[in-house]
């Protein structure tokens, strides 16, 4: 197996073709694993994944510590991303309460994250959500003043709107656009990829693999644990789940015709949309970071892509983050 790599963008910033999130190596779909985490951080370096992608908020602060820990040895061999902006509250288990952009708390933010991480720069500093109440010319512009600082070298937006991409690249050069895009969601299609590509952006989808329900493995909602975030989502409920399942098995069916898994399918329909993206599939196991990695090796035709492309999900995708449009400041 051996994992080609990419450019994002016109940045200059040349990472494996696929990336790793780091985000459920601590308490999301279910515990984690601390072990477990280290050992597929390791396993993925040995197969040629170069990105790694963590935030402040994933674990309440732990996944930095955790992904920084595991990274240490094979700095110089890695990519390390992590993103600032939503404030929350370690007491309450990390529950967000707003997002913030300020200057000041952009320095703050980075300068925990560098701590946690243990790690002198981070390679890759992205925004995790714009805060409508300041200017994102403003929210850069202290992202750049982190560069010029030495205390990182790439600056990136997560689920930006086309404006504010706009925006944010007329202040300082952005490497990659961080937004979910799969078979499962498909809205960085309306607008977002077209100005990426007009302005050198590369493209990290997280959540190509649909949360996990491209994998196969969701048959119903008992199969996710108690704590499961994704309970409360509504593609993962009732009616819409019914449907959603329906086109797994279409999904299922394909991957049998070519040899492959519902995932490896999944993931190869996301890398055939250029080479200017490089998706970032999380996981914290062994197993499924080698049977995601022979993506890679998938090869769709345009027969293949129509019948995937057919497929359309049922339910709101974004219901999980309703908190961002009722509060964007911290209570």
């Amino acid at each position: 197996m051996s994992v080609p790599t990419r450019t994002l963008g016109q940045s200059g910033l040349t990472v494996g073709a696929l990336g790793l999130g780091c985000m459920s190596m601590t308490d999301v779909y279910g515990p984690g694993d601390a072990d477990s985490a280290v050992a597929t951080i390791h396993r993925a370096i040995d197969l040629g994944v170069t990105l790694f992608d963590t935030a402040d908020i994933y674990g309440a602060t732990a996944n930095e510590e955790l992904v920084g820990r595991a990274l240490a040895p094979h700095r110089d061999q890695v990519v390390l991303a992590t993103k600032f902006g939503i404030v929350f509250d370690p007491a309450k288990g990390g529950f967000p309460r707003g997002v913030d952009g300020r200057p000041e708390y952009v320095h703050a933010a980075c300068d925990a994250s560098l701590q946690r991480l243990g790690l002198d720069h981070i390679d890759l500093y992205y925004q995790h959500r714009a805060d409508t109440e300041v200017p994102i010319e403003e929210t850069v512009g202290a992202m750049a003043e982190l560069v010029a600082a030495g205390k990182v070298r790439y600056l990136g937006l997560s689920e930006a709107s086309v404006d504010t991409i706009r925006r944010a690249a007329a202040v300082h050069p952005i490497a990659a656009l961080q937004s979910e895009w799969s078979l499962w969601s498909r809205d960085v299609e309306k607008g977002n990829v077209e100005v990426c590509r007009e302005l050198g952006i590369g493209i990290v989808p997280y959540s190509p693999l649909g949360r996990g329900m491209l994998t196969g493995s969701v048959t119903a909602d008992n199969d996710l644990s108690e704590h499961d975030f994704r309970r409360g989502n509504p593609r993962f409920q009732g009616d819409a789940l019914t449907e959603n399942l329906r086109l797994v098995d279409e999904l299922k069916a394909l991957a049998e015709a070519k040899g492959a898994t519902p995932a490896q399918v999944a993931l190869a329909w996301v890398l055939s949309q250029g080479d200017d993206v490089v998706p970032i599939p999380g996981t914290k196991r062994v197993r499924y970071l080698e049977d995601n990695l022979g993506a890679v090796d998938v090869k769709l035709d345009e027969d293949d892509l129509a019948r995937l492309e057919a497929l359309q999900p049922v339910g709101d995708r974004t219901a999980d983050m309703d908190w961002v449009n009722r509060t964007t400041r911290p209570l």
